[in-house]
Parts: C-alpha cells; structure tokens; sequence
C-alpha cells in the first residue's frame, strides 16, 4: 500500500486546491452563503473548464476516465476551503453510479441521491415503497435529508420494491406527486424532505431492478462514506493550520500562544487526531480504489471523523479563544461542517457497532 501520489494526481491535486482557493476568500463565501441556493456557480464552471468535475466520468461521456482516488482529492480540496458546492451530492451520489450524463462534467448539471427515509436510517432498509404498474413503477413515501434537491435534475431513489427486492429509480424532482420542504442544515447547505405521492417512473428511469439493487445501494453508500471522510480530511487540515498560524502570531505575556505548554499539548493532541483522520480515510478510499473490501476500513475511517473530526475543531476554537466565534473570522465554518460530516449516515458509535457485530460474526468487511 503506497499512499504516495502519482505524478497525475499531484498535479490533479494542485489544480483542484488552487482553483477552489481562488474562490474561497472570506467575503465572497459569506455572499454566496447569503444567496438562498447556497451555490458558487462560479466555481463550478471553473472546475468544470478545467476538466476537474469529470474526473472520475468516462471519457466516453465527457469525463476524464479517472477513478475515487481522484474525485477524492477534489473533494478534499472542498473540505479545505468549505466550498459551497454540490461537489459530494453531485459526483459521488449522482455521478458515479450512473457516469453517463455529460452534462455533469460540463458542470450543466446537478445530481443528488435519497439515502434516508423517515422512519429507517439505514440506506438497505428503505421505507419508501415502489410499486409496479407495467414497464413503470410508482413510487410512495417520504425521504429525508436529501442534498441541494433544488438543484438536481435527478434524484437517485431507492425503494423497497413491493415485496421483490430493492430498487433504484432515477427521480424527476418536478415531477407530478413530489413535494419538497426545505430543510436547514448545520453547515448551511439546503437539504429537503421529499413526499413522494404515487410518483410515477418509467422504465427507462430504473437504474436498478429488485434483483440487482440491494448491490447498487451498498456500492452507492461505501462510496458515499468515502467522499465524506475525504471532505473532512480538508476540514480538519484546515482548521489545523488556521490554528497553527493563530497561536505562532498571537501574543500574551509577551511571547507566542504556541510556547506555552497546554496551548503546545492540545495542538499536538490535534495534529494527532488530523493524521488519524487523514490515514484511514485514505486507507478506506485506496481499498475501494483497488477493487478491495472496504467495510471495515470504512467503518474506523467514518469512527475518526466522528472521534477525531469532533476533538480537531473543537481544540482549534479553544485555541483561537473568543475570535473563534466570530462569523467575521472563518473559523467556524470548519466546525459546522465537521459536525455536519460527522453525523451523516451515521454517526461515529453506530458505525463502530456496525464494526464489531461484524467482527464477532466473522464476516469478510476489510484487510
């Protein structure tokens, strides 16, 4: 296993930091952050010009023909500058499992997936029901914390399909039956709950039947816990290095924050807890990069951004002392997305239950 990067992705990685940096000055977030649809359509078409958003599209549908390791770097980037753009909904949700909308790495389109239910967190036990009617189905039920809905073309939905297995459908948002509430988010971000009312889908729009669902669904979520364990890798490196720089500069009783011993422990603490974070992580998206089984590292890797994620930025607002608190400072966005991060499907205990019970049953989850 060598975590070192290729030439390519070095040079992927750098492009992807400088682009999304350009963007991330404090006062433009904040006014992008004011607009309702929360979107930086300007960055977006920036990586969208330079062949950033399809990097793990086909190159035979306008991508870049690459794979994980490098949309993950992407996403880091976007951790990094606490970027608000639907890069996770979009590429990881929407993207990878269907890779054949050009659209998408143009950056003309948006894409999003339904992975919550009201009534079941657990995205191989939805409660939303799909019903066959012909070549068609309807679908009926209500989904939860679905991403930037306002935004997608489609939404990928998947459903308990009438007794036959799961499926997953390809969801016009505007269709007839859908409705969408807003919901507000820790970090911000809209998120909406869809009621679905005997929506109807036709059988082009089926991205898995009942037999071959229940696989899509489990590939979708491994990929999806990835994504977000390679944001927060951005995250706390962020906040790490924000808070570096603050105590080195900042002065009491005549001499740096950084040389008093406490304030010296609780960085190191930190810095243990960004490289725990960032090392599993990696770890997690190498596996899966390689075809390998990745439950397991999945698993400890989401358990440290939960963990580990949560001790990084609340060390680096002690540190920062009042002006942490401040929204005129950037600072506080790396905690709310943290927070935000760290309980998305699922948060760090019950991903370490997941783990143990499949330690004690003695399935195959990792290496």
């Amino acid at each position: 296993m060598d975590f070192s990067y290729t030439e390519e992705q070095a040079a992927l990685r750098e492009l992807a930091l400088r682009i999304v940096g350009d963007h991330a000055a404090h006062e433009r977030l904040k006014a992008v952050e004011a607009d309702p649809q929360r979107f930086d359509r300007e960055l977006w078409r920036a990586l969208a010009e330079a062949s950033v958003l399809g990097v793990a599209i086909p190159q035979e549908f306008g991508g870049a023909g690459l794979g994980l390791v490098e949309l993950c770097l992407l996403l880091e980037a976007v951790g990094r500058h606490c970027a608000p753009i639907p890069a996770w909904p979009s590429l990881v949700l929407g993207a990878l499992p269907i890779a054949e909308l050009p659209a998408v790495a143009r950056g003309d389109a948006v894409l999003t997936a339904a992975l919550v239910d009201a009534g079941s967190e657990d995205p191989l036990a939805p409660t939303v029901v799909a019903r066959r009617e012909g070549s068609s189905w309807r679908l009926r039920g209500v989904k939860i914390c679905v991403p930037v809905v306002h935004l997608a073309e489609r939404v990928l939905v998947p459903a308990r399909a009438d007794g036959e297995g799961l499926g997953v459908f390809l969801l016009d948002p505007e269709a007839a039956g859908v409705e969408a509430e807003r919901q507000e988010t820790t970090m911000g971000e809209p998120h909406f709950r869809l009621t679905l009312r005997d929506v109807a889908v036709g059988g082009e729009d089926v991205l898995a039947g009942p037999e071959q669902g229940r696989e899509v669904v489990d590939w979708m979520l491994d990929r999806a816990l990835a994504g977000l364990c390679a944001i927060e890798v951005g995250v706390v490196e962020r906040a790490l290095r924000m808070t570096a720089e603050y105590t080195s500069t900042r002065e009491q009783f005549g001499k740096p924050l950084a040389k008093f011993q406490a304030v010296a422990q609780r960085a190191a603490d930190a810095f243990i807890d960004t490289e725990a974070v960032r090392w599993t992580a990696w770890h997690a998206i190498w596996r899966l990069s390689q075809g390998l089984p990745a439950k397991d590292e999945l698993a400890i890797a989401k358990f440290w951004v939960g963990e580990g994620g949560h001790r990084v930025v609340c060390a680096a607002q002690h540190l920062h002392g009042g002006i942490g608190l401040d929204l005129d400072y950037p600072l506080y966005r790396s905690y709310l997305w943290s927070k935000q991060i760290e309980l998305t499907l699922g948060s760090a205990t019950r991903h370490l239950v997941a783990l143990g019970r499949r330690l004690a049953a003695g399935e195959e989850g990792g290496g």
